[in-house]
């Protein structure tokens, strides 16, 4: 297992932008978020969730919003992107993805609220975890999605990734990429502090 120790969780955080310049924050989730994060993925049109989660579903399983709020374990990590609305704090979009140290692979899945689709955050949120994963020491990224999801597969396609089958399922299509990010870019938190303390990305435990 991969293990980070940080006090914060917090000093992985990064800004990004959307297509019209708004401020979209990407952090890891915490367990408070629990709540908000079930009220996003209900928010969700019946489409987005049975994208999301390749069959139907009205909300996350208590045991799966377990998962998704503890951090690490089992080499899981879930973010969420926020921005300011009406003053407030908002999930606009999340993300899960999944480091296999010994295929040195990051597989992922992420959604946005449908509201907020076609905004630039899809593009934003999954560069952003291209860079996650290349901190983590990953050498490729992919993704599983049904054949019908014409709005990731179209938003893979677009940042450059390949497409191939799913092993041993015919619904679902791959999308895949090498991770070629240069170290002196430096474009998310997780990448700068594994630069400046390398040990601190061999284990995470909070």
């Amino acid at each position: 297992m991969t293990t980070l120790r940080f006090d914060d969780l917090r000093q992985y955080s990064d800004v990004l932008r959307s297509r019209h310049g708004q401020a979209v924050t990407v952090r890891f989730i915490e367990p408070r978020d629990a709540e908000a994060l079930q009220n996003y993925f209900r928010a969700l049109s019946t489409r987005s969730r049975y994208s999301r989660f390749l069959g139907a579903a009205s909300e996350l399983p208590p045991s799966v919003l377990e998962d998704f709020i503890h951090i690490g374990e089992a080499d899981r990590f879930s973010v969420i992107a926020t921005m300011l609305v009406d003053g407030r704090e908002t999930i606009v979009g999340e993300a899960r993805y999944a480091f296999d140290s010994e295929a040195a692979s990051i597989e992922f899945g992420l959604s946005i609220d449908d509201r907020w689709q076609g905004h630039g955050i899809g593009k934003a949120l999954l560069k952003n975890l291209e860079c996650r994963a290349a901190a983590l020491g990953a050498e490729r990224i992919f993704g599983d999605t049904l054949r019908s999801n014409d709005v990731m597969i179209a938003l893979a396609r677009k940042a450059g990734y390949a497409f191939t089958n799913t092993p041993g399922d015919w619904k679902l299509t791959r999308f895949q990429k090498p991770i070629h990010i240069e170290p002196q870019e430096i474009p998310c938190a997780s990448w700068r502090l594994a630069a400046v303390s390398p040990s601190a990305m061999s284990s995470l435990a909070v």
